[in-house]
This record gives structure tokens, C-alpha cells and sequence, in this order.
């Protein structure tokens, strides 16, 4: 059995998810291997990754998924987007599968995820892929039923007219408003795919960019980047020392730690980094 399926028995807040993992839904066997890895959360996909021919075999693949279930980690069905031929089965399918999250690609405005959630009844992840996406973030994130974001980046970068070689500084503008919606809204925010499947290192400092804009997690296209970005999106154990170092010293008030100011924010950040690492058993 995983680490994953050990967490107290209870599904895994969004917030301290670290790895979304994107599985085909007409690939049985991907299914069967997402169960064995060490992934925070199952994304069943039925959209890009899934041939048109294959998407009915898909649905009622997802539905036997989620009813099985995943050793009590939380998963979603990535439906497809509002204007293609599956949009309306897909959310036929969420309503008897009944995951807990549903995935909406290439949400642009607030009505789209208000429609889903009303048909679902399911707590919504919308992608945001798009430059209005984009400018309409904050009140995508506000509709009630969005539970969290999700940044596109493949269809982001071309949408802003960003090309596929230029660094990912050049999205960082837009990512980071991903973030701020999603925090001013309070709901959980994860960085989208990285392409490279055996560029590890280019990986890993995707990661920690992601970490250090705001990001809870990742999502992640291919199982061998499951351990990289796990071990990105968790605190360090410098970090969980100094954690518990700085919340025992605190007396209240703001006062001299470490040769820096803390005060009661800083007491409650340090708790909230302790949470994380012992949801994923490091403390």
C-alpha cells in the first residue's frame, strides 16, 4: 500500500495536495498503475488525451474508476469543454460517477462553471487556458462550487501568442494572477504540465518556481515526475525544523527569533507547513 493511502483514512485536503496526476480514461491499464503510484490526486481524463472514437468506452471507464475508488485519494473526471459533442454526456457520466471534483478545461467566464456544478452537483476545478480566462480568473474563482484553479499552460502560452521555446518567464506574469485569484477568492491554485518526460531536471526547477510563486501542487502528465514534484511541493526538513523551533520559542507578540521578526502570522504559517508534512508522513 502507498504513502497515499495511509492519510488517517480521510480524503486529503486541496490545499496540501502536491501531484495531480492526468490519466487517460480509455487506458484501463494507466488506471490499475495510478492506484499503485504515490500520487496526491487522480485527474481521469476524457478530453485531450482521449481519441474521439474512444470517448463512450471512456466515460463508463471513468464511472467504473471512481467507483472503485482510489484507496481514499481524492480524483476528479476532466470533462470535455462547453461546445464539443461530449460535453453533455461527460457530465452525465460525472452525475453517476460522483467524484468529488470535476475538471472544466478552458473555462472563460463564470456562467460555465456555474452550469457544470449545477448539472454535476459536483465541486468544479476550472482550468484557466486563456487570455480571457485569464482576465476573468477572479470571478471564475468566486462562482460558487470552484474549490480551486487549475492553470493550462500548453494552450496558455499559445493563446498569449508565447512560444513553446521561450522561457517560462514569459507566462510568469500570468501565472502569478492565476495564484492571486485564487488566494483573493480562497481556494486552492495548482501549476499546470510539464512537457519534457525524461527532462528531470528542467522538471525540477519547474517545481520549485511553482512552489515559490504560491502554488500548492502540481499537475503532472507522466509517473516518473510523481517523486520530483512531491518532494518540491513539501517542506524541507530544515524547514520543518525550523518550524518547530520557531513555535516553541514564540512567547506573543512580535519579538526577536532568529535574527528576524516573527509574530503571530509567523506562528501560524510555520503550523500550517508542520499540517502539510504530517498529511504526507514526514513528521
Amino acid at each position: 500500500m502507498n504513502k497515499s493511502s495511509e492519510r488517517n483514512g480521510d480524503q486529503l485536503p486541496l490545499r496540501l495536495v502536491r501531484t495531480m496526476l492526468f490519466v487517460p480514461a480509455s487506458r484501463p491499464r494507466a488506471i490499475e498503475k495510478a492506484r499503485t503510484l504515490d500520487c496526491d490526486f487522480i485527474i481521469l481524463d476524457l478530453e485531450d488525451s482521449v481519441l474521439p472514437e474512444d470517448r463512450d468506452k471512456a466515460r463508463q471507464a471513468a464511472v467504473d474508476a471512481v467507483k472503485a475508488g482510489f484507496d481514499g485519494r481524492p480524483c476528479a473526471i476532466r470533462i470535455n469543454g462547453e461546445g464539443r459533442r461530449d460535453h453533455g454526456l461527460d457530465m452525465v457520466a460525472v452525475r453517476a460517477a460522483a467524484p468529488p471534483y470535476v475538471i472544466v478545461p478552458k473555462v472563460i467566464e463564470a456562467r460555465q462553471a456555474h452550469d457544470v456544478h449545477l448539472v454535476t452537483q459536483r465541486q468544479i476545478i476550472p482550468m484557466i487556458e486563456s487570455p480571457t480566462g485569464l482576465v476573468n480568473a477572479q470571478r471564475i474563482a468566486r462562482e460558487p462550487g470552484v474549490v480551486a484553479l487549475l492553470a493550462g499552460t500548453n494552450d496558455l502560452r499559445r493563446g498569449l501568442g508565447v512560444p513553446p521555446d521561450a522561457p517560462r518567464s514569459a507566462i510568469s506574469f500570468a501565472l502569478q494572477s492565476i495564484v492571486l485569484a485564487a488566494r483573493a477568492a480562497g481556494v486552492a491554485v495548482f501549476d499546470g504540465v510539464y512537457n519534457g518526460l525524461d527532462d528531470l531536471d528542467g522538471l525540477t526547477r519547474e517545481c520549485e518556481e511553482g512552489r515559490q510563486m504560491g502554488f500548492d501542487g502540481k499537475s503532472i502528465i507522466h509517473p516518473s515526475h510523481i517523486e520530483i514534484a512531491n518532494k518540491a511541493f513539501s517542506p524541507s526538513e530544515p524547514a520543518l525544523h525550523n518550524a518547530k523551533a520557531l513555535i516553541e520559542a514564540y512567547t506573543g507578540g512580535a519579538q526577536r527569533y532568529d535574527g528576524r521578526m516573527i509574530e503571530a502570522m509567523h506562528v501560524e504559517e510555520a503550523k500550517m507547513l508542520i499540517e502539510r508534512a504530517e498529511r504526507h508522513g514526514q513528521a
